[in-house]
C-alpha cells in the first residue's frame, strides 16, 4: 500500500509540476477581493450593452502549506496552515471529496451572454473547465481516490491553470445546463442552468 500511495504522490506532483510550468499564460488575474463571495451570489455589470451579467465564482480549498510542499513539491500550496496532506488523503478516501476543496456555489443560473468569473481563492492551483459531463482529472491518484473516474477529454486540453489570486472567465454563449470542474481535484464542480432572456 504504502508503495502505491509514494507512487500516487509522484504521479500527483509530476501533474503538478507540468500545470505550473505551462507555458501558456493564464487569463489575467485580479486581486482575489475584485469580485464578491459566491455565498452572496452577488451580480457585477460588465459594461455590455446587452445588459449581461458576470456571476462570481469562488474556487476554495485548504491545503496546509509545509505538508504538501514537503510531499508533493515546493510551491504546491501557499497557504501556511491547513489541512494536511495526510489528513487530505485521508478525507478523499473516505468520502470521494475533500470538503474544503469547492466550488462556491455548486449550482447557479444565469443568462445567455452573461460571464462566469471563477476566483482561486485557495492556496493550489485549479481550473475551472467547461465538460459535457462531470469525470476524472488529470491526477489519476485523485480520480482513483474520489472515484471520478477516467479523465474526461476537456482536461486534457485545459491550457488555463489558475493559481492563487487568480481568475479564469467562460461567457455562458449556449442555452441549457453547463458543467464545470476542476482538472485537478474532479470533485470540484459547479453545474449553472443558462437561460435565454
Amino acid at each position: 500500500m504504502r508503495f502505491h500511495i509514494h507512487a500516487a504522490i509522484a504521479v500527483t506532483a509530476a501533474a503538478l509540476t507540468v500545470a505550473c510550468a505551462n507555458d501558456t499564460p493564464t487569463r489575467p488575474s485580479q486581486a482575489a477581493t475584485a469580485f464578491p463571495s459566491a455565498a452572496s451570489r452577488s451580480l457585477q455589470s460588465n459594461g455590455a450593452s446587452s445588459g449581461a451579467l458576470e456571476r462570481a465564482v469562488s474556487m476554495m480549498d485548504a491545503c496546509d502549506g509545509p505538508s504538501f510542499n514537503l510531499i508533493i513539491g515546493p510551491g504546491t500550496c501557499s497557504r501556511p496552515h491547513g489541512v494536511n496532506f495526510s489528513e487530505f488523503v485521508a478525507e478523499v478516501t473516505a468520502h470521494h471529496e475533500a470538503g474544503a476543496w469547492h466550488f462556491g456555489p455548486s449550482q447557479t443560473d444565469a443568462f445567455l451572454g452573461d460571464s462566469m468569473v471563477a476566483t482561486n481563492r485557495g492556496g493550489e492551483v485549479h481550473t475551472f473547465t467547461r465538460v459535457a459531463a462531470f469525470g476524472g482529472g488529470l491526477v489519476p491518484f485523485l480520480n482513483d481516490l474520489s472515484g471520478a473516474g477516467g479523465t474526461v477529454p476537456e482536461c486534457f486540453q485545459e491550457t488555463n491553470f489558475v493559481a492563487p489570486g487568480g481568475t479564469d472567465t467562460d461567457s455562458l454563449n449556449k442555452v441549457g445546463e453547463l458543467k464545470f470542474q476542476c482538472c485537478i481535484h474532479p470533485w470540484m464542480r459547479t453545474t449553472v442552468l443558462v437561460k435565454s432572456h
